[in-house]
Order: C-alpha cells, then sequence, then structure tokens
C-alpha cells in the first residue's frame, strides 16, 4: 500500500465537489441515518469510476458481484437464509448497479431487515438444539465447505443445518476431553474419569454458551457495522484490495499492537463477525512462538488456564482488551488455520513487543573459510510525516557498510513474509546493488507506465547476493526481487513465485470530496496503480518466480494473489532500456547445482509431501457426524500427521553472530541480546538459509562491480 500526498485524485475531489448534491449537507440525524448512507453511496461510487484503475462499468455482472457478495458475507456458513428469502432477494440481482446510480440503498435495507428477523430466531434454532442429547450412532457427514452447499430449501432443512454444524462442535469437544481424560489416566490411575455422558453434557453446554457469547457480541453490532458490509461488497467488486473503512473501522485497523505495547505482536482486522490476524510483527512474542500465522482466524481467546471466550462476533478493539495482556502471562488463542482450515489452540506468552524488531538486522556465519552475512528486512517501512527519521533504504544502507568492514564475501538479503511497503525505499534499495537505471514501471489507468529509476551511481555492495523469498513476499518486495532478476544482479531463491501483489492502494477520507458535509464518511482504499517490471511483465498474480524454486508448506495451496476473488489480471508493457550486469561467471552451474541438492535431499521430500498432505486436508471438507467414524478419522489424521512431525527438525553446524557494531549494543540491552540469540539460533535451524549459503558460497564474481563515490 502507498498513501500519496499528491495525485490525480486532487482534480477527482475539485469535479466531485462539482457535482455534488448540496442537499445532502445538511440533513438532521436520523436513526440508522440513511441520508448519511446515500451520501457514501453518492461519494463511493464516483471516486471509484473515476480513479480506480480499472474502468469498471456499473452494470449487471457488477450487479451480480455485490449481490453475491453481501449475501455470502452475511450468512457464510449458510445458517439463516433459505431458498425461498434468496428468490425473493434475486429480484435485485441485477437491479443494484440501478440503485447505486440513483444513490438508492433499497437491495440492502430488504436484505439486512431480512438478515435482522433471522438473527432473533438463531437463539431458539440452536436453543432447541443442544437441549437434547445428538444421535452420535446415526451415519451422516457434514461439508464444512459451505461455497458448495446450497441454502436450505426450507425452515426444517435449515433445522437441519444448524443441527449439523452444533453436532459437529459437541463433536470435537467431546474428541478433546477424552484425549486430555486419557491424557490425566496415564499421569495418575487413581484418576476418577466421566461417563461418555457426563462429557457429552458437558460439550453440549459449553458449545451452547459460547453461541449465547456469539449472539451477545452480534447484537452489539449496528447499522453502520452492517452497512459497512455492503459497503466493500460494492468497492470490493473493483477488486479485493479496495475496501471501505468506516470511522469505527479504521481505528481498530490502526490500532497498532506492534508498538511499545504488552501483547502478542500481532496486527488484526475484522472481516466480518471474524477476526483475522493481518500481520505478525518481526520479533514478536507470536513471530517467535511460530504456530499463529497471517490469515489465521481466532475465534476463542483464554487467559492462561482459564476458560476461552468466543470472540467470534466481538468488535475488534474489544477482542484485542482479551488479546492484550501484561508481559510474561500467558494467553490461549483457538485458532482456525488459513492453511488447511484445522482448529488449533495456540499458547503464547505475551512480552513487550518493540518497534526495533521490524527494522533492518544483520547476522554473520563463517562457512568454508569464507564469511557471509544475513540481511532480515521485515518490510520496506518510511516516516513520511518526519522525513529525517530512520528509513528501511537508510537503513539497509548503513547495515551494509558495517559488514563490509567486517569483511564479509556474500550477502543474503531475507524477504520471507516481508509484505512490502513504501515504493521509494524499494527503489532506493534497488540501488544499492546496481550502477543506476530503471528500477521499477508504475501505471495509471489509461496512461502511458512511468519509469522510476535509480540516479545515483554509487553501489553500496558490489559482491555476490542471493535473495530469499516465499509466497508471502509481496508488493515491494517483488519489485526488489523483480530488479535483481533482471538484472542478473542475485539469485532468487525461495518458493515457486512470491504472492502476486502487483497493485498500489491508496487511503483517501472520504469527507475531502465532500467537505460541507460535518459527519465522519470514513475512508477509502483504493487501488490506483500497478507494478511492471522493467521486462515489461507485471508482477499481478504471477509473482516472481524464484530462480531456485524449494518446496514448502505452501507449495501446493491456494494462497496467493492468483488464487483471490476478482483479483486484477497479469498483463505486460513495453520493456525499459536497461542492461544487465552480467555479475556471475557461473550463474546457471550454481542454480543447476542447487536444484540437484534439493531434488536429491531426503528432507525437501518429505516437506514436498507434507505440502501435498497439508493440499489434501484443505480439500477434504467432510466429516462423519458418526462418533466411531469422527475418531477413526481424527486417529488416522493423526497417524498421518506423525509421519510429518520431523518435517521441519533441522539443525546445521554453523554459527551465527551479531556484527561488531551491534555486539555493543547487546552488552548494554539484555533484552535485545535475548532477541538476537533467538534469531541466530533460528537461523542454524533454517535449511533455507542453509541452501541459500550453499548458493551463495559457489557463485563466483565474473569482473566486480565498480563502487562509485558520490
Amino acid at each position: 500500500m502507498k498513501i500519496l500526498k499528491k495525485t490525480k485524485i486532487a482534480t477527482l475531489a475539485f469535479l466531485l465537489l462539482i457535482s455534488s448534491i448540496q442537499a445532502f449537507d445538511d440533513v438532521a440525524p436520523v436513526k440508522n441515518d440513511p441520508e448519511k448512507d446515500r451520501v457514501i453511496i453518492f461519494v463511493l461510487k464516483n471516486i471509484l469510476t473515476r480513479g480506480h484503475f480499472v474502468v469498471k462499468d456499473l452494470n449487471d455482472d457488477f450487479s451480480e458481484s455485490v449481490y453475491e457478495a453481501f449475501i455470502n458475507s452475511l450468512d457464510p456458513n449458510k445458517r439463516y437464509f433459505t431458498q425461498k428469502d434468496i428468490k425473493e432477494f434475486s429480484q435485485f440481482k441485477y437491479q443494484i448497479d440501478n440503485q447505486l446510480r440513483k444513490d438508492d440503498v433499497t437491495f440492502y435495507n430488504v436484505v439486512y431487515n431480512r438478515f435482522l428477523e433471522k438473527i432473533k430466531n438463531a437463539k431458539s434454532y440452536y436453543g432447541q438444539i443442544l437441549d437434547s442429547e445428538f444421535n452420535f450412532d446415526k451415519k451422516e457427514i457434514i461439508d464444512i465447505d459451505y461455497e458448495k452447499v446450497p441454502f436450505a430449501k426450507n425452515e426444517n432443512q435449515l433445522m437441519d443445518y444448524w443441527r449439523k454444524q452444533m453436532k459437529l462442535q459437541t463433536l470435537g469437544r467431546i474428541q478433546r476431553k477424552l484425549e486430555l481424560q486419557e491424557a490425566k489416566l496415564e499421569k495418575d490411575k487413581n484418576f476418577k474419569t466421566k461417563s461418555f455422558k457426563e462429557l457429552e453434557k458437558e460439550a453440549r453446554d459449553e458449545v451452547h454458551q459460547n453461541m449465547d457469547e456469539l449472539y451477545i457480541r452480534i447484537e452489539e453490532l449496528e447499522h453502520q457495522d452492517w452497512f459497512s458490509t455492503f459497503l466493500n461488497s460494492v468497492v470490493g467488486a473493483f477488486d479485493p484490495h479496495t475496501t471501505y473503512l468506516s470511522p469505527k473501522a479504521k481505528d481498530d485497523f490502526d490500532q497498532d499492537m506492534s508498538g511499545k505495547l504488552e501483547g502478542i505482536g500481532a496486527r488484526l482486522q475484522p472481516k466480518g463477525i471474524y477476526t483475522h490476524v493481518f500481520e505478525l510483527v518481526s520479533g514478536g512474542p507470536a513471530a517467535k512462538q511460530g504456530d499463529l500465522e497471517p490469515g489465521d482466524i481466532i475465534l476463542k481467546v483464554a487467559q492462561g488456564d482459564a476458560e476461552p471466550l468466543d470472540i467470534v462476533g466481538m468488535r475488534l478493539s474489544d477482542a484485542i482488551k482479551f488479546i492484550k495482556g501484561p508481559k510474561g502471562t500467558e494467553v490461549r488463542l483457538t485458532v482456525k488455520k488459513k492453511i488447511d482450515g484445522s482448529i488449533k489452540v495456540i499458547s503464547i506468552i505475551r512480552d513487550v513487543v518493540e518497534l526495533e524488531e521490524t527494522f533492518v538486522k544483520s547476522s554473520i556465519v563463517k562457512m568454508d573459510n569464507e564469511k557471509y552475512a544475513i540481511i532480515d528486512l521485515p518490510k520496506f517501512y518510511i516516516d513520511f510525516d518526519e522525513q529525517s527519521y530512520r528509513d528501511s533504504a537508510k537503513d539497509m544502507e548503513k547495515e551494509i557498510e558495517r559488514l563490509k568492514k567486517e569483511g564479509v564475501d556474500g550477502l543474503i538479503v531475507d524477504l520471507r513474509n516481508n509484505g512490502g511497503g513504501s515504493l521509494k525505499t524499494a527503489i532506493e534499495i534497488v540501488g544499492l546493488f546496481i550502477e543506476k537505471g530503471p528500477v521499477v514501471q508504475i501505471k495509471y489507468r489509461g496512461e502511458n507506465p512511468i519509469i522510476k529509476k535509480d540516479n545515483d551511481p554509487k553501489i553500496q555492495w558490489n559482491g555476490k547476493l542471493v535473495v530469499l523469498v516465499n509466497e508471502l513476499s509481496a508488493s515491494a518486495s517483488e519489485i526488489f526481487a523483480a530488479a535483481m532478476q533482471d538484472y542478473g544482479r542475485g539469485i532468487i531463491i525461495g518458493g515457486n513465485q512470491t504472492y502476486g501483489k502487483g497493485t498500489v492502494q491508496n487511503i483517501l477520507p472520504i469527507n475531502q470530496f465532500y467537505p460541507n458535509y460535518k459527519k465522519d464518511l470514513g475512508f477509502l482504499k483504493m487501488t490506483i496503480q500497478k507494478f511492471y517490471r522493467i521486462n515489461g511483465g507485471s508482477t499481478q498474480k504471477e509473482g516472481v518466480y524464484s530462480d531456485i524454486a524449494i518446496p514448502s508448506r505452501f507449495s501446493y495451496m491456494k494462497f496467493g494473489e492468483r488464487d483471490r476473488d476478482g483479483a486484477l489480471a497479469w498483463d505486460k508493457v513495453a520493456q525499459a532500456k536497461y542492461v544487465p550486469t552480467n555479475t556471475y561467471s557461473n550463474f546457471r552451474e550454481v542454480v543447476y547445482n542447487s536444484k540437484e541438492r534439493i531434488a536429491q535431499d531426503s528432507k525437501y521430500k518429505l516437506i514436498n509431501d507434507y505440502a501435498k498432505w497439508l493440499k489434501k486436508n484443505q480439500d477434504d471438507t467432510t466429516y462423519s457426524l458418526n462418533f466411531d467414524s469422527f475418531m477413526d478419522e481424527a486417529k488416522q489424521r493423526e497417524k498421518e500427521a506423525e509421519k510429518f512431525k520431523s518435517v521441519f527438525e533441522y539443525q546445521s553446524d554453523l554459527t551465527f553472530t551479531s556484527p561488531a557494531y551491534e555486539q555493543k549494543i547487546l552488552a548494554k540491552d539484555p533484552d535485545l541480546t535475548e532477541k538476537r540469540k533467538a534469531w541466530h539460533k533460528n537461523l542454524s535451524k533454517d535449511l533455507y538459509v542453509s541452501e541459500a549459503l550453499n548458493v551463495l558460497s559457489e557463485l563466483k564474481l565474473r569482473t566486480p562491480i565498480q563502487l562509485v563515490k558520490k
């Protein structure tokens, strides 16, 4: 994402002001504020149709997209609407575009009011179901891929959908209770076990309590929350990175859990009624613990051994209050994993999360009488408001200079899990490795691409370079990796391809387009540009393909931009004029050797098999609701998982240390010392780093690039 201070949006604002409907400005406030809703619709449709990168007509296809997105966002698990409801809603399926042109929200009102009725009925549904024992002898299954499940034919079938979902939740709890009971019995032969009937009753009661808590939170949601869901269905029809943020949602979104706070070190964002993990703070407790990942959904939160609290439907600001806590305390998160949909309880010890851990850091390692360094760049950071403050480009330049003084023979730049950031710093960092020339091309809609160049002839690093990436390396990371690949300046090693986000978003306060309106209208995060490599190809969807692809757990997953509905298409523009550096005399040979090592290494084969197993589990969305079959399936999954228990167990004989300048800092900072020890320990156990070092050690410079002083 990029925040632009001066763009063509200013012109758009002027045009929008001229055509605005001034009658909206002095509307008296009423319940649910329908006039405010109309104003937001009016402004959004004008901003989007005039400023979004994609020219999109408000037509029947657009209408259908909004229709399906809104209904699915309200009822993703097919718990509320029946086919009768859908038939009634379908009269609007191809009319929403016409309504939006008139700033009319009839479709929203009809669906929203019906949804409120269904929410009221829900308590009686699950209450009746959970008051009675389930028949666990019955042979039946449930498919939790609700996109494939049709809406219920009638109220009876809807109740049956509820029954199956409640039964599955109860079965899962019974399974965990039985396993816990068996574990206690193994430790204590005198432990008094409970009967199946007792455990089943406990499990049902817990599900009932969690459902009650869920609907308390749902009832706390207001009209503006649901209207925001509708607005996101509208703006999301342009592309998945364009979103509407209500004033409240904007505050929640901006709530920074990575500052000097005591917590887990994760940035969260609301998606419908769920709390999603948006990003982990590098070096934070969650990142160190290793189980929580971007895209995971947090379902419950427990303080240590206390009973977990269901946070589904809870406001993000409220959920964060339970997740945050004092340093040294334990929080247990019940999480639905994005990677395979499994439910996992993750224990994290809270800590002070320092901003320092999001900055550039490096480590030095000796291998075969050579000295190498790995630079971890977690994001392309910058402070636009304080130009003198440190940024990723300044820090990279300084870090490389320090490493040169220590006589390192090669560099690894680690961009794994780097989701991007500032375009400006990405261009400047590319410039540290090339003499000068084009770095990236950016394009507004309907215009010729603009070539962004490095104009500084100074080369900060003229030695051997390897760039580590994975499937979560995105945006600015892909710009850097693509430039290094196109110039032949470094070898790209990691997952098969990077994430594939080749678009730029700008966050716009909606009130700037409607200045006479006194109420806060919220914000629009809108896609305004696309990135292109200097070879002309877009990074959108395709990302950057690694020169050396290494199997990872993400290898077969639907994970990247290419798997997102509505993602903008890949395309290309004319190639920029650039001259490859021709840095290495044995580039192809080194790539070939690495691929051979990977193909013959049993460890990578196991990782590849593990990735296939994860994909199989992701695709298998059915569960038996017969107790014996359910337990057999669980045991089979556990047995299969046992085969992969050691999949990431690896230990090299390499020792990683902090550079000399940092060792002086560490002597005065025990907390930072512990963080560096943990990082160095992880590097020694990282088989991807080990292979990157093998590649680095084999590379031979053809003619060292000349350092040019400023």
